[in-house]
């Protein structure tokens, strides 16, 4: 019994590491940072806990871009429950989505394809930030490797000791 409990936990840790990488493309429209606190090609310990195995991770930096990012529930197009206080969708991802930052209630469009069903579903912003976000490669606390992970934000990252 002990067994299969593992191999199902493995499972589903494998199953989230997918989903928590990216072929690493970016919208068109996306600015690099300037001065970033985290220079690409660096190492910062992750302080998000967006998915399993994520919180005190160490990550390579793979791409620091100035932006508006938003927490948004979103209606899966797969159907199902609504994905609550999902972080983070940038303001390059949402589609037609005029002057940054959108304030919280609005309703859009997602353009972003994090996640299965993510792409073209109907969400409200629950929250925005102006800053720097992250695309990060990590390897997760159980094991599994991601690579291109979209987004965390500058203050959930910090520096490696």
């Amino acid at each position: 019994m002990r067994s299969s409990i593992v191999a199902v936990q493995e499972t589903i840790q494998a199953i989230f590491a997918e989903q928590m990488s990216s072929s690493g493309e970016v919208p068109d429209n996306l600015e690099e940072a300037e001065a970033p606190a985290y220079e690409v090609g660096s190492q910062a310990i992750i302080e998000a806990n967006h998915m399993p195995g994520m919180y005190g991770a160490e990550a390579t930096i793979a791409g620091a871009f100035d932006t508006v990012a938003y927490s948004v529930t979103y209606y899966p197009t797969t159907g199902g429950d609504p994905v609550e206080n999902h972080k983070w969708v940038i303001h390059e991802e949402l589609a037609d989505p005029g002057e940054a930052p959108l304030e919280p209630g609005t309703e859009v469009t997602l353009d972003a394809d994090h996640m299965e069903g993510m792409e073209g579903a109907t969400a409200v912003i629950e929250s925005a930030a102006d800053t720097t976000v992250y695309m990060i490669d990590f390897t997760t606390t159980t094991g599994e490797e991601v690579q291109n992970h979209k987004w965390v934000t500058e203050n959930e990252l910090s520096p490696v000791e």
